[in-house]
């Protein structure tokens, strides 16, 4: 089984049709484990919302929305336990706490990372980005300070 971390990103279009929906609906198999920090049900609770909001979603199907992505086979992770490591990538690589708080994740455990919010996939060994040369051992470094009985 490849346990995978999933962002708000991907897990979005598993709800509605967005761009990249077919891919994310991809890692959606039983050789999959998801996780993601728990946040991830801030984070797609109010993307529903924004998408309800400006009409693209009617507010009974808004609520549906909400109850099917509790069905998916997500296990989430306490952020708390991230927000050391989160901290640091987000100062070190300039990005957001809330996607540190994935990668920190990602990280702590080795695992692969799909976030189509950043338009990338971590893997072990390669950069986050071609222009800001984060590779995975330097990621690895960061996540030391997560307790691992924690997650």
């Amino acid at each position: 089984m490849i346990r995978l971390v999933v962002d708000a990103s991907v897990a979005v279009k598993w709800l509605v049709p967005e761009s990249h929906a077919d891919a994310a609906r991809r890692i959606l198999s039983p050789n999959h484990e998801l996780l993601a920090p728990d946040l991830i049900w801030a984070e797609v609770g109010n993307v529903i919302w924004k998408k309800w909001r400006c009409g693209e979603v009617p507010g009974q199907a808004a609520g549906d929305l909400l109850q099917d992505f509790r069905r998916y086979p997500v296990q989430t992770f306490a952020s708390r336990a991230l927000m050391s490591a989160a901290w640091d990538l987000a100062e070190r690589y300039g990005r957001s706490f809330y996607d540190s708080l994935y990668l920190a994740l990602a990280a702590s455990a080795a695992l692969l990372l799909w976030a189509l919010s950043f338009m990338m996939v971590l893997i072990p060994g390669l950069p986050l980005t071609a222009h800001e040369g984060l590779t995975w051992q330097r990621l690895r470094s960061v996540a030391k300070s997560v307790p691992r009985e924690e997650l």
